[in-house]
């Protein structure tokens, strides 16, 4: 059963190289990475090819180097789609932060074995996040009411971005026509797999906000994501 992680980057020199060898230091059988960069100044694609010439990780690094910022939302559709022509069987999204941490994959990966998505979920007993202010919270925990409300996602974790699906989702739920470009990605993305009736399951995990390079969270991104949540409760 193969499994491969997508990572989208843009400016994670400081992250990227130590969270590839984390994540290749697991004993997880046929395991592979791509990393999908939005063509990062501080050139963290020039960081994953060194890695990929060395023998330590052979072909079982891929690139996806694009020629601008594209996006959150495309980066993750075009790493799934090279997963999925992969033969991947689990296909992981993760940050390249390590507000996700590596260690954590085992435990999403087992629990997929009864679950058609789960998620590292930080809204379920033993989840939590460490780092982040209050006003930070109070937005996530807007973000998630208003997207709960709109959509009636049953997930506590709607926002969530560590998440392992079965190829079988991703291949159901028409991934080329999802339009959300943004953070808004995430709950598409739910509400078409909670909405073709697939099971999901939350696992708890810490989420540790980022100690390296800065947030790519923007008010262009957070109005996105409010026009977004309407437009797909319009269209319910």
């Amino acid at each position: 059963m193969k499994t491969v992680i997508v990572i989208p980057t843009y400016n994670e020199a400081e992250n990227i190289k130590k969270l590839i060898k984390q994540i290749f230091s697991l004993e997880i059988a046929d395991l592979e990475i791509v990393v999908v960069d939005d063509n990062s100044p501080d050139g963290t694609a020039n960081l994953v090819y060194k890695l990929q010439s060395s023998d330590f990780n052979g072909p079982r690094l891929h690139m996806i180097k694009r020629q601008d910022k594209l996006g959150l939302g495309s980066a993750y559709i075009a790493g799934f789609k090279k997963a999925l022509k992969l033969g991947a069987d689990y296909i992981f999204e993760m940050d390249a932060d390590f507000s996700h941490d590596p260690d954590d994959i085992p435990r999403l990966l087992k629990a997929c074995e009864s679950a058609d998505l789960t998620i590292g979920s930080r809204k379920i007993k033993d989840g939590k996040v460490i780092g982040w202010g209050w006003i930070r919270k109070f937005m996530s925990n807007g973000a998630m009411w208003f997207s709960k409300m709109m959509l009636g996602l049953k997930t506590k974790d709607v926002t969530a971005g560590f998440r392992c699906f079965r190829r079988q989702v991703l291949e159901s739920i028409e991934i080329d026509s999802i339009k959300s470009n943004g953070y808004a990605f995430q709950e598409e993305l739910l509400h078409r797999t909670e909405k073709a009736g697939f099971r999901v399951m939350e696992i708890p995990v810490t989420f540790i906000d980022r100690e390296e390079g800065k947030s790519k969270l923007s008010k262009k991104d957070i109005l996105e994501f409010f026009w977004i949540i309407l437009k797909l409760k319009l269209k319910k």
